[in-house]
């Protein structure tokens, strides 16, 4: 991972929950520039650090932000949807069969052509020569089990396994927010 000190491309600003924890690490919140702008006009985030950057109107100017914190805090209680990817997420990115995080596809634990159901308590991540093999068999008539057991993962879980997955770069007006190993490079 690089921590940069010039703005990365874009200008995005890192969008903090009104506790001063990220929305979500992975993927990490950012807001392009345009929409932190238009945030801070509303009035719904308090500018925390910006760039050197300024950007100005017919009537006013100022620094483009570079961390945000929303006024209202956003409820991380809920349930995650179901979707591929918070599926690979709460999967680590792995087949649950062989450990590949190459090809994934989704694997139904209980065929569907046996009455299983599209579910987090049913699916797990499988990479596509392992869900071939399986097939349309039960683990135990495949003889091959999952890694861990399927379930529905909180946004705490899927929150903390974010953290496993640093993006490639993280601005140093970032590092204090964020809760990675980081070494600053010289």
């Amino acid at each position: 991972m690089q921590v940069l000190r010039n703005p990365p491309s874009g200008w995005p600003a890192l969008v903090l929950n009104a506790d001063y924890r990220p929305l979500s690490y992975y993927p990490l919140s950012l807001w392009p520039w345009q929409e932190v702008v238009k945030a801070v006009f509303q009035d719904r985030v308090d500018v925390v650090s910006t760039y050197d950057k300024v950007v100005r109107s017919p009537s006013t100017e100022f620094l483009l932000p570079s961390v945000v914190s929303l006024k209202a805090y956003v409820d991380q209680d809920r349930s995650p949807a179901f979707t591929r990817f918070n599926l690979f997420l709460r999967d680590s990115f792995a087949c649950q069969y062989c450990g590949s995080g190459a090809e994934l596809t989704f694997d139904h634990v209980m065929p569907r052509s046996r009455g299983g159901r599209t579910t987090w308590e049913n699916i797990v991540a499988a990479c596509a020569p392992c869900n071939l093999r399986k097939g349309g068999r039960t683990p135990r008539e495949a003889d091959m089990h999952p890694a861990s057991r399927p379930h529905r993962p909180s946004m705490f879980e899927l929150q903390d396994l974010g953290r496993r997955f640093p993006p490639h770069y993280l601005h140093e007006s970032w590092l204090d927010y964020l809760y990675w190993d980081i070494e600053l490079e010289p």
